[in-house]
């Protein structure tokens, strides 16, 4: 029997490398899971993840020309139990309001600006300016003592 590209299929894994884990598939050859398509987490260890022997659900997501198939764990798992695996990891509260986004303020066109509001702006870019020129002209004495 020939696997097919997207098809789901039960296997037995045969052996773990450090990059990835071969899997005989039923009635289909042999296949390898690459570290990366294990687990929708983090992978560092295989056998963290994987024991030979054990039957695992697999998707074939590729074969190139010498014929070697490459297989998925992580695609096979159906949609209602990556759900279920996503609610273990979400907190019980859930945030119902959009994330808190930091955005500059709009400037205030001059002709609706107050004279106060004039003065607190000019004093403000003023003492910017005043403590960039400090900044710069200590910068420079502190290369001519040396």
């Amino acid at each position: 029997m020939q696997v097919e590209i997207g098809k789901i299929y039960i296997g037995k894994v045969k052996g773990i490398a450090q990059y990835g884990a071969f899997i005989d598939i039923d009635g289909g050859g042999t296949g390898m899971v690459h570290i990366s398509e294990i687990a929708n987490t983090f992978v560092n260890e295989i056998r963290d993840h994987l024991t030979e022997g054990q039957e695992v659900k697999v998707k074939v997501i590729g074969i190139n020309e010498q014929g070697k198939v490459s297989l998925s764990i992580k695609k096979a798992v159906d949609e209602n139990e990556l759900s279920a695996e996503k609610k273990k990891f979400t907190p019980n509260k859930e945030r119902k309001s959009r994330p808190i986004v930091w955005e500059p303020k709009k400037p205030v066109p001059q002709s609706e600006m107050t004279f106060e509001d004039m003065i607190s702006h000019f004093k403000q870019s003023s003492e910017e300016k005043m403590s960039d020129l400090k900044r710069s002209t200590d910068r420079k004495n502190k290369t001519k003592r040396k």
